[in-house]
């Protein structure tokens, strides 16, 4: 699947840099004094390397307080690639996909996950550079009563284990319109919500209005047994309003399942979900696919560029980001892979107190701000130098 010299930024560092500086170039990307390594169970490993994927365990820390215990949580994100051509059948393709990825929620439960999130679409190739409707519409379904809604939450109820999934959705009720949908099931087994994605990109080969439009859900927040958690989806990550709501709700942690390629962003994919974690106080989960996907027939996307069958490729590098600014290494650019990161919520509160971030928001000054910005009459406020003569 790979397209990447490149696999593993931290790897390259750790493989190249002299030990005395490995250290102080990792506490400048990733904002950590010492590695923040999660020993993992060896059932979880030893299905990992079963399996081939790759396992990574990071935790961060909180400091001890007098009055609240530790909120200690782990999250598992999962990236990974399709496992079938894009010419099989729909409902071939799909268990495929399902079959690899109950293996890696099965490695999650074994490493004591207590959420887990996949990436985006992750029941099917990221086919909407085609925009062709037939038969990638198929792949659509409901999103309370479809048929990947009903096997996850039997293996949530099983693990104990809120899971977070992402799908093209089938509204029946309204049309049997299309959208992009996560969808949150409790660990009790329960659908708990969904969330439709924001934000649309029409970018490149990302075009995905030709399926579905922005969502209507706003930005809700769910609240779980193991915190308060969002779901930020893919292109929302660029929009930082749409990361603020998110907090202004309650989160507490806010996962971003992605599908995004090479040179396009990967410059802005360690930044942007990190920077929200900063502003907002809270855990971030980019997650991204990975591998380059080939579908049957040529496609353009108005960019000048030649036609072509391949999207990709994914860059995976999945992460952790935390509200004081550390993050975890990135997963690899081009595996399937499993991170576990371990969470004291308790960090999100102590970091509101220490930088004092929405104590200083000022809400009103912005929200009376949007409110004429969003008006046809708006005017910018630019000051400019008097063309009127002086007395």
């Amino acid at each position: 699947m790979t397209d990447f010299d490149l696999k593993n930024l931290n790897e390259c560092l750790e493989e190249y840099l002299p030990t005395d500086k490995l250290k102080e170039v990792k506490r400048i990307l990733y904002g950590l004094e010492e590695d923040q390594i999660l020993d993992l169970p060896d059932d979880a490993t030893d299905i990992a390397h079963k399996h081939g994927f790759e396992i990574k365990g990071y935790r961060f820390k909180a400091r001890e307080e007098q009055i609240r215990k530790p909120r200690l949580v782990r999250v598992g994100a999962i990236q990974n690639s399709i496992v079938l051509p894009t010419t099989a059948s729909i409902e071939d393709q799909r268990v495929a996909i399902w079959n690899k990825v109950k293996t890696m929620i099965k490695a999650a439960a074994a490493a004591g996950c207590n959420i887990v999130c996949t990436q985006e679409a992750w029941t099917m190739p990221f086919a909407f550079c085609t925009r062709e409707k037939f038969p990638w519409c198929e792949f659509a379904e409901e999103a309370e009563n479809g048929p990947t809604t009903k096997m996850l939450a039997d293996l949530a109820k099983a693990y104990n284990m809120v899971i977070i999934h992402s799908i093209l959705e089938r509204d029946v009720e309204h049309g049997e319109t299309i959208w992009n949908t996560a969808v949150v099931i409790s660990n009790n087994g329960k659908y708990l919500g969904k969330h439709r994605k924001n934000h649309i990109p029409r970018v490149g080969d990302f075009n995905e209005s030709t399926y579905y439009m922005e969502g209507d859900t706003f930005h809700p927040v769910f609240e779980t047994e193991f915190g308060k958690i969002a779901i930020n989806i893919c292109y929302g990550r660029h929009h930082p309003q749409n990361w603020m709501m998110f907090g202004l709700n309650g989160a507490e942690i806010v996962f971003n399942p992605s599908a995004t390629i090479g040179r396009l962003s990967e410059p802005l994919w360690g930044i942007e979900a990190r920077n929200a974690a900063i502003a907002n106080s809270y855990f971030t989960v980019p997650i991204n696919r990975v591998g380059t996907e080939t579908f049957p027939n040529e496609y353009t996307s108005g960019d000048g560029g030649k036609a072509h069958k391949e999207f990709g490729p994914f860059y995976g590098s999945s992460y952790v980001a935390a509200p004081d600014g550390s993050r975890t290494p990135s997963l690899s650019r081009d595996k399937d892979g499993l991170l576990v990161t371990e969470l004291d919520l308790n960090l999100c509160r102590q970091i509101k107190d220490f930088w004092g971030f929405r104590m200083t928001q000022r809400l009103p000054l912005y929200a009376e701000s949007f409110k004429k910005a969003s008006e046809p009459d708006f005017k910018p406020q630019i000051i400019k130098e008097s063309s009127k003569p002086s007395n």
